[in-house]
């Protein structure tokens, strides 16, 4: 297939639907990714109605083996991806003193490890054709760590360091990563509008010039 394929684990409304009507709007190709399969379906229709070309895999972002079928899947089904969006997070309130280690670990397995796990179904065919890029939502708590929001702020911490250190790693490869990083409450109409967000990773996509930008 010509049109050029993005895959966003860890779909849902809010910056994943904006950033792949951006990126439809394009003439890519979207594969959603999430464990819920009815909520799926329901945002998948939503992007068909705005003229989005729009497909659906299951794949639950803490479990590798689940993330590796659904690339299996997507691989088969739709081709190699050319772009990666990694946009899964768990998000709990609790302070650091009253944080439970299992729930920290759990959590850490969606807000990271899941990340890892979706790159590297990407990076061997983008090591191959020296081109591809990779996309990961941040946060402003990886910056100014909410004592609220202890699992979260940990997480998008690592997240950030993970997209930043792999930045560095996969540029002689032609490879681009680069992170938004979200400083408030995605809304509509608000300074946090999701298609004002999703205009940043457009343009992190089309430049390949820096490899944070810090939305705040």
């Amino acid at each position: 297939m010509s049109q050029k394929l993005l895959v966003i684990v860890g779909a849902g409304p809010g910056v994943s639907s904006a950033v792949a009507r951006k990126f439809g709007a394009n003439g890519f190709r979207v594969v959603l990714v999430a464990r819920n399969p009815l909520s799926l379906e329901v945002l998948a229709s939503e992007l068909r109605d705005q003229a989005i070309d729009v497909y659906t895999a299951v794949g639950d972002a803490s479990k590798p083996e689940s993330i590796a079928e659904a690339f299996q899947n997507i691989r088969e089904q739709y081709g190699t991806p050319d772009v990666l969006l990694y946009n899964a997070a768990y998000i709990s309130s609790t302070t650091i003193s009253a944080l439970d280690e299992q729930q920290l670990i759990e959590e850490f397995k969606v807000n990271v490890v899941g990340a890892l796990s979706s790159v590297k179904e990407v990076i061997p065919a983008f090591r191959a054709r020296k081109e591809g890029t990779i996309l990961i939502t941040g946060g402003g708590f990886a910056l100014s760590p909410s004592p609220t929001y202890a699992s979260l702020s940990i997480g998008k911490a690592g997240v950030r360091s993970l997209a930043l250190s792999l930045a560095q790693e996969l540029q002689p490869d032609n490879i681009y990563v680069g992170t938004v990083t979200i400083g408030g409450y995605v809304a509509k109409g608000t300074a946090y509008d999701p298609d004002a967000i999703a205009e940043k990773y457009w343009e992190l996509h089309e430049r390949r010039d820096q490899a944070e930008f810090v939305y705040a």
